[in-house]
């Protein structure tokens, strides 16, 4: 049994990984820290978890009792903490924030999307985990980027839900102003480009182009649906090939020859991936929950790996669609 311990356990992210580990078959939740919240039952924050579960939070943080922790802090925080705690050098860690997603000097932390970096994951003793949007705009242009296909600007324009705020409540995630609403925010300027931008140069080897990423916020609960547009002259046959091969033996990314939609996916730990050309337009559309695939899910996705597990163990959920 992999021993694991979940920092920051009352937001989403945590609340997900919970549900998820509850019900793995390998998994022990030694503890599940919240300052705020230490001694009150998770289930009373974790409200779908009644039945489930009888722990509790704490405030106490028993390193030396795991193999591995999570991160489930707001962006920033990751490494705050590492500066002010010691966690012992056996221990594993996997951060759901963005503190070590890009390349730097002195930076271990392998980013953690298993679709091209699987057998770095499988070493790693540190894992950061990538950004949802990042996860979803990835998976559909990674296989382009192997073909070479990105030589011109790249048009994206991808809607979230409101889950993809986190569980404080905001403005824009009170159900009065998003129920029937949509807007926009952090036009080309969203912290998930550069990600995306280092793992696309990682595959093509280089990048000249931008990444134009409109996000929308949307008037659903959880899960991205994204646009991608790709100008190249490259038959479409030859280019669905390349997306066939590409992801031909991944287990939870599958490219449709069906147009694609959003239910397909939420409550699952699934990539879906369609393309279509129009002119010297390749569309792509790409989806995922972005809680799962776009957070959790994919934590332990990279957990099982990391241990040697069945990458799909606690992770064959079906999407509603209904």
């Amino acid at each position: 049994m992999v021993r694991i311990g979940i920092l920051g356990g009352a937001g989403y992210t945590a609340g997900e990984l919970l549900r998820i580990l509850i019900n793995h078959p390998d998994a022990d939740i030694v503890f599940v820290n919240s300052s705020s919240n230490a001694g009150n039952m998770i289930t009373d924050v974790h409200e779908g978890l009644l039945g489930e579960t009888n722990m509790c939070f704490t405030d106490s943080m028993p390193f030396e009792s795991v193999d591995v922790v999570f991160f489930c802090f707001g962006h920033g925080k990751s490494k705050q903490f590492i500066e002010e705690n010691k966690i012992p050098d056996n221990v594993k860690i996997i951060d759901l924030a963005q503190d070590f997603r890009l390349k730097a000097p002195g930076n271990d932390y392998i980013y953690g999307l298993p679709e091209i970096n699987r057998a770095e994951i499988a070493k790693a003793e540190h894992v950061a985990n990538p950004g949802c949007f990042a996860t979803c705009i990835q998976l559909g242009l990674l296989p382009a980027a192997k073909m070479g296909l990105i030589t011109e600007d790249v048009t994206v324009n991808a809607i979230t839900g409101s889950t993809g705020a986190g569980q404080k409540p905001v403005g824009t995630t009170h159900f009065s102003w998003r129920s029937g609403n949509m807007s926009i925010y952090k036009a080309f300027e969203h912290q998930h480009v550069p990600e995306i931008k280092q793992s696309l140069r990682q595959l093509q080897g280089h990048l000249d182009a931008e990444i134009d990423f409109i996000p929308y916020r949307g008037d659903f609960a959880r899960g991205i649906f994204a646009t991608l547009v790709v100008k190249t002259d490259v038959p479409v046959d030859d280019i669905v090939a390349g997306y066939k091969e590409f992801y031909a033996d991944e287990p939870l990314t599958h490219y449709s020859d069906k147009p694609i939609n959003l239910k397909q996916v939420v409550n699952t730990n699934k990539a879906l991936v369609h393309c279509e050309k129009h002119g010297n337009k390749l569309l792509v559309t790409s989806c995922i929950d972005n809680l799962l695939k776009g957070a959790s899910g994919q934590a332990v996705q990279n957990m099982n790996i990391m241990f040697g597990l069945d990458e799909k163990s606690g992770l064959r959920l079906k999407g509603s669609g209904f």
